[in-house]
């Protein structure tokens, strides 16, 4: 009896179609968020490759290319820009909100799997970011690992 090929599951950073679909998610969030009343005081005067910075970030995150980590910074870093920014759950709720219409704008794929698996992401980064905004000094090692996020496994978001 031939035994069947087993199919090959898909990273998120795969199912979301590759490195260009993550840039053009985050750089049309960016160019929004220049008109919007409540997160644009937050971003104003961010880098012209910030859009990029955080695409990379995210695409790794999602197991893709480590493209943030080998040149561009670690998860230690990316915590650090967020410290003294006093961010409020306003703030974090637009965020999420313009973040998650921008994704259905680009056409993210849309399926409840992906989804569940991307809320999850947004929700406990941006949860973080907020903490961390209130903060002055990172308690986090200068070592930490870059999270990894998948289909819903267990176990938090260090999964290897």
């Amino acid at each position: 009896m031939d035994a069947q090929p087993k199919a090959t599951v898909p990273t998120l950073y795969e199912w979301a179609g590759g490195m260009d679909n993550f840039e053009a998610w985050t750089d049309l969030f960016y160019k929004r968020v220049r008109n919007d009343t409540i997160l644009e005081p937050v971003f104003r005067g961010m880098s012209p490759d910030h859009s990029r910075h955080v695409a990379h970030f995210v695409a790794e995150v999602f197991r893709g290319p480590t493209t943030y980590s080998s040149n561009e910074g670690s998860h230690y870093e990316m915590i650090h820009k967020h410290l003294g920014k006093h961010l409020t759950e306003t703030q974090r709720r637009r965020w999420i909100e313009l973040i998650l219409d921008t994704a259905d704008v680009v056409g993210l794929p849309d399926d409840p799997e992906f989804r569940s698996a991307l809320v999850g992401y947004l929700e406990w980064g941006s949860r973080l970011a907020v903490i961390n905004s209130k903060e002055e000094t990172v308690s986090e090692p200068t070592d930490a690992p870059m999270p990894k996020w998948g289909w819903g496994e267990t176990g938090g978001p260090y999964i290897p």
